[in-house]
């Protein structure tokens, strides 16, 4: 069983001022087949976390480590880390000019797989994959993300993720700019994928509102640069009732 372990994570990002302390020591083991939920205010660093552990050149690791199944995450590229089994989902997805949805997935597949997929058991692959979440299979043959609106790029983003089947995957705010129906199918992907309990989930949100779709085990609630407390999802009733102020001032810290 894959596990991911952050310890003492300490991240800075370079600004016009000079480095930027962002993530202050974060404590964090996240397990294959179990669900994470992190959640907290903007600029808590909840984004930071996730970039810092695909590899993101913008952020600086300035203390702490980061393991999967024991191997030194950090000294990974990126591509390595990828093929290690770590999955990003990115908040804002970008477009690939002159890439083809189809051909991307099938080198990112070749990539994480060790060889190339069998053309004509990947193409159904593909298109069953693409039916369960309602996209057009015309979207196969369009460049990665150009003309998707953005309920489109999430759910290519999920596409990726049922195919590449990871040991970790980080979905950095998902439900961003869902409307009710693309948020359950895109829920719903994810759901799919952790119903195999191959799939470790870290789900970065800020609302309460696809934590009904997708229920976690543990929430831990993001404030300052550091987890300020976990729990159950009970947790993100207390949130969605009372909100993130307390920790902002400084209160809980687990």
């Amino acid at each position: 069983m894959a596990t991911l372990e952050i310890h003492d994570l300490h991240v800075s990002v370079n600004t016009e001022g000079g480095p930027e302390q962002i993530l202050r020591g974060v404590d964090l083991t996240v397990k294959q087949g179990e669900t994470h939920a992190i959640m907290g205010p903007n600029g808590s660093g909840k984004s930071t976390l996730a970039y810092s552990l695909a590899g993101h050149p913008k952020y600086t690791i300035t203390g702490g480590t980061v393991t999967l199944d024991g191997e030194d995450v950090l000294e990974m590229s990126v591509d390595e880390r990828a093929r290690a089994g770590l999955f990003l989902a990115m908040q804002y997805p970008v477009e690939v000019p002159g890439v083809s949805v189809s051909n991307f997935l099938r080198t990112a597949a070749t990539a994480t797989r060790g060889e190339a997929p069998k053309l004509r058991t990947w193409v159904k692959e593909v298109k069953e994959a693409m039916a369960r979440l309602q996209m057009d299979p015309s979207f196969a043959e369009r460049n990665v993300n150009e003309g998707f609106s953005g309920g489109e790029k999430k759910r290519h983003e999920i596409l990726q993720l049922e195919l590449l089947q990871p040991k970790i995957a980080v979905l950095d705010e998902t439900d961003s700019g869902l409307d009710v129906d693309a948020l359950r199918v895109v829920s719903e992907g994810v759901n799919r994928v952790r119903e195999g309990g191959d799939v470790g989930t870290l789900l970065i949100t800020h609302y309460t509102r696809i934590l009904r779709y997708i229920k976690p085990d543990q929430v831990h609630v993001f404030a300052k640069g550091r987890i300020a407390e976990s729990g159950g999802a009970e947790l993100a009733d207390k949130l969605e009732a009372e909100g993130y102020e307390q920790y902002v001032k400084g209160g809980t810290s687990t």
